[in-house]
């Protein structure tokens, strides 16, 4: 019996980790070539994975950048979270958005998610990722700026979504940008105004 537990939980761990270097391939030569001109060949290579193992855990190349997409959006949250967390709310909010921007220059970050994410997984499907990863913690941080009366009470959904949508558009704008560092200082001023405009009435 034990002997049959431990296979059990080998198998599982064997099969975890195999999804883990699956996805890690898989981020590696999308970012770097793009879904278009990534093969399962070359992700179970790179793996270093039979393609058989590699259809055992996703059905097809479409599942496998939904999960790479997923988890690059997972780690965008990550390392824009602690800025969105800032003590004071204001500050915060402004953090949080730049944070968000600078995220987004990472060339494979800027591959997968502003050029291939909504192509390769439609417009539904990125946009409800988008929303659990992205708008999740900037509706956070304007929930506490609301609360501290620092930017004007409004509807929060709304607000958070609208916003966020105007993030991701402006880091679409910098990707595109022949002068990334110019592009960046521009978005990152238009972006200060916009959420200037925020703020109470005085």
């Amino acid at each position: 019996m034990h002997t049959e537990s431990t296979n059990v939980n080998r198998k599982v761990a064997q099969g975890a980790w195999t999804r883990a270097s699956l996805i890690a391939a898989g981020r590696k030569l999308f970012g770097a070539a793009g879904f278009a001109d990534t093969s399962m060949e070359d992700i179970a290579a790179a793996a270093g994975v039979t393609k058989g193992a590699l259809y055992h855990h996703f059905a097809g190349k479409d599942a496998l950048f939904r999960a790479v997409y997923e988890q690059v959006k997972r780690e965008i949250n990550l390392q824009v979270a602690p800025s969105f967390s800032e003590p004071a709310p204001w500050d915060a909010v402004i953090a949080g958005c730049h944070a968000t921007l600078d995220a987004h220059l990472d060339p494979e970050v800027r591959r997968i998610v502003l050029y291939d994410g909504r192509a390769v997984l439609g417009w539904e499907v990125a946009r409800e990722i988008e929303s659990r990863y992205g708008a999740i913690v900037l509706r956070g941080a304007l929930r506490g700026a609301m609360n501290a009366g620092v930017i004007e009470r409004q509807p929060l959904v709304p607000l958070a979504q609208m916003l966020n949508g105007a993030l991701t558009e402006a880091c679409v704008l910098i990707a595109d940008a022949d002068d990334t560092e110019t592009t960046r200082a521009e978005v990152g001023a238009v972006v200060q105004r916009i959420l200037e405009g925020l703020r109470p009435s005085v």
